[in-house]
Order: C-alpha cells, then sequence, then structure tokens
C-alpha cells in the first residue's frame, strides 16, 4: 500500500523504519510537527521523525493544524491507501480522516480500551499495572476509542521507567503495526470494536502530577519516580529548592523514619515515607547534574533532622 506515516517524537522512529523496511509497503510522505525551538540558544529543529524521513529521501509534510487547506490539497494529490499515526501530537479533523481509503491507524501504548490519552505508559505504571501493551486501531474522532486491528502484550517490570518500558513498547509495536498495513492491504483483518468496559484515561502528567508526597507509602513514590522517568522527572524540594529524583529503592524492613525525613550514612540516604523508607539512589539537585545521592549528600553537608518536601 501507499502510505504517509504521521509521528513526532523519537519513540515513532521504530515503527517508520519498520514500514520503510517492510518491502510492500510504500512510504511515500511523512507528517510530523513543525520545527520547535530546543536547547539554550531556543533555535528551531526539526522532530526526529522529520529528520529521519529526510535522510531516508521522504517528502516531509510539517503543516501548522491538520486542518490547513494546503495540507489536506497536498494529501489529496498523493492519495495514500491508509495513514498510520505513532505519537503524531495533533488531533486529526474528518475531512483529514476521510482521505486515505483505509483511513488512519494509530499505535497507541497501551492495552485499549485501558489508558485512552497521552501518557498511557506513565499511567500504567504509577497505577501499579502488571501488564500493558500496545494496540493497533482506526482512528475516530473520539480520543483513542477506534475499531481495533491488534495488539501485542508485555510486562511491566519491577524496575522499569516510562523510558524503558516505552523503548520495548515501541520495538514491538513496530512490527504490530506493519502486520496490521499487511492484514489491511490483503483483508484478512478486519477492526473490532473497543469493549465498554474497562476504559481509563491517561491525560498528559503534568509537573505538578510528578511531585513527590512523603505521606504517601513507599510503593506509591516509587511508582512516581518511575513513572515519571525520564519526564517530566519526579521532583520534591529540599532547602526550598527543587530536587529531582531519579532513582529509588524500596527499604520495606525501615519504618523508623517520619515522612520526608532523611537520614545519611557514610554511601547511603534513606527518606521517609508514609509507609516505610525508601533509598534515593539517584537525584538531580537543580542546575546540576544527576548523581549519586550519597554524592549529594556528602555536598549538600546535611544535618541529621532535615526532611525532604518541606
Amino acid at each position: 500500500m501507499k502510505l504517509v506515516f504521521a509521528g513526532t517524537p523519537e519513540v515513532a522512529l521504530p515503527a517508520l523504519d519498520a514500514l520503510i523496511a517492510s518491502g510492500r509497503h510504500e512510504v511515500a510522505a511523512v507528517v510530523t510537527r513543525p520545527d520547535a525551538p530546543a536547547g539554550r540558544g531556543r533555535r528551531l529543529v526539526a522532530s526526529p521523525v522529520a529528520e529521519r524521513a529526510q535522510e531516508a529521501g521522504i517528502e516531509v509534510l510539517k503543516p501548522a493544524r491538520p486542518r490547513d487547506a494546503e495540507f489536506l490539497e497536498r494529501l489529496r494529490e498523493i492519495g495514500p491507501d491508509c495513514c498510520p499515526v505513532v505519537a503524531y501530537g495533533a488531533l486529526l479533523p474528518r475531512v483529514a480522516l476521510d482521505i486515505p481509503r483505509h483511513g488512519w491507524v494509530n499505535l497507541h501504548f497501551s492495552l485499549l480500551p485501558a489508558w485512552r490519552g497521552a501518557a498511557p505508559v506513565q499511567h500504567a505504571i504509577m497505577a501499579g499495572d502488571e501488564i500493558t501493551g500496545a494496540t493497533t486501531f482506526q482512528i475516530e474522532e473520539g480520543l483513542d476509542s477506534g475499531p481495533v486491528y491488534g495488539t501485542v502484550t508485555e510486562a511491566i517490570r519491577p524496575t522499569d521507567t516510562s523510558g524503558d518500558l516505552l523503548t520495548r513498547l515501541a520495538l514491538a509495536g513496530a512490527g504490530l503495526l506493519v502486520a496490521t498495513m499487511d492484514g489491511i492491504e490483503d483483508g484478512t483483518l478486519k477492526a473490532v470494536p473497543q469493549p465498554a468496559d474497562g476504559v481509563s484515561t491517561a491525560p498528559k502528567v503534568t509537573v505538578e502530577d510528578a511531585r513527590v508526597d512523603w505521606s504517601a507509602p513507599a510503593l506509591r513514590i516509587d511508582r512516581v519516580v518511575r513513572g515519571c522517568t525520564p519526564a517530566p522527572g519526579a521532583w520534591t524540594t529540599f532547602r526550598g529548592e527543587r530536587l529531582k529524583l531519579v532513582q529509588v529503592a524500596l527499604l520495606p524492613e525501615r519504618t523508623d523514619l517520619a515522612p520526608g525525613a532523611l537520614h545519611v550514612t557514610k554511601n547511603n540516604v534513606y527518606a521517609g515515607t508514609g509507609s516505610h523508607a525508601v533509598e534515593l539512589l539517584w537525584v538531580q539537585a537543580q542546575g546540576k547534574k544527576p548523581m549519586r545521592a550519597a554524592d549529594w549528600a556528602r555536598g549538600a553537608r546535611i544535618a541529621e533532622g532535615e526532611s525532604l518536601g518541606s
């Protein structure tokens, strides 16, 4: 089939690469978000998908809005059979959805109808799910509510961050997306409506959502830290400044510290929670690079009785 691929961030690259390498489908163009300012100089930078497409000699479309007349006209000129989508980042209007004869097919990183929305991987980890996966479905005007073509499952490991899990799902999902395109082309795959039960939503995780509440149980704090790593980054405050929490470890045997209270030894830093203590393994102080928590504590000269989040 002739395809127009829509995607923006790095997580979309495995799927784009798999479609290009399939030998069965032609990626005639990609649609991605416009160049955005990045770095200290805030210069405009093309998205990872745009860069990969340019390397492959594929036409790149960067509409400010997917309802722009110029973009819609070009899409009609290309005449795609189907438009696979991975993390494009903009809502598609009905006029765009109607152009390809097989519609737009999204690769979503959850087992729908669970975790519809922008941050399914983060929410799955923070909720304590043990299993997640990826789903291909037909895009309609509702939020991730279209009929499903296929799924793959993936176990959530006890130490997974959202970055770890998303990397694995992107690779597994790439194969699923190619198989979905194959099945649509040869007519062996039909989309099945999502069940009405089990719907949950996964809105974007904000910086405030990522703030650690030390009165919460240690298990909840561990999930927040892992779910918010690498972005937006779990954080707390220390001496009035923000401290990012990169990695913690659960210590179920230690219950003698009040929520947020710090205890520092030569090689370890412990913090109390609403249940049992956690050990801070890696942190990032404001304006600094990530470092081992013990090194941070030595540099900060933490006194007994100091706490986090106060």
